[in-house]
């Protein structure tokens, strides 16, 4: 099985950064998909933005030209910046990776979440 661990949440003002990190137990290198969903509260969870095949980045319509996303394949570990944060950013962030298993298929596994909280 693969752990996801994330870290670096926590309460900052409208207009500043943070950024977050996901410590993956196994080569990142492997997957064909992993990313960030959020869930606001009393909101259904929605993706952030990930990494897809060829290092492609997605991004959702609400962070584009704020966060980004990046990797470090030696330390296994995907980071999420966020920049210009703003009150509705507020929410459980996941962090989350598509890894192949040793039979050759593809699970998904999800981090225990972080909390983000944007103060206006």
């Amino acid at each position: 099985q693969v752990q996801l661990v994330e870290s670096g949440g926590g309460l900052v003002q409208a207009g500043g950064s943070l950024r977050l990190s996901c410590v993956a137990s196994r080569s990142i290198f492997s997957t064909n998909a992993m990313g960030w969903y959020r869930q606001p509260p009393g909101k259904q969870r929605e993706l952030v933005g990930n990494f897809a095949i060829g290092g492609r980045t997605n991004y959702a319509d609400s962070v584009k030209g704020r966060f980004t996303i990046s990797r470090d394949n030696g330390k296994n570990t995907v980071y999420l910046q966020m920049n210009s944060l703003k009150p509705e950013d507020t929410a459980v962030y996941y962090c989350y990776g598509n890894f192949q298993s040793t039979g050759g298929n593809f699970r998904l596994y999800w981090g225990q979440g972080t909390q983000v909280t944007v103060s206006s």
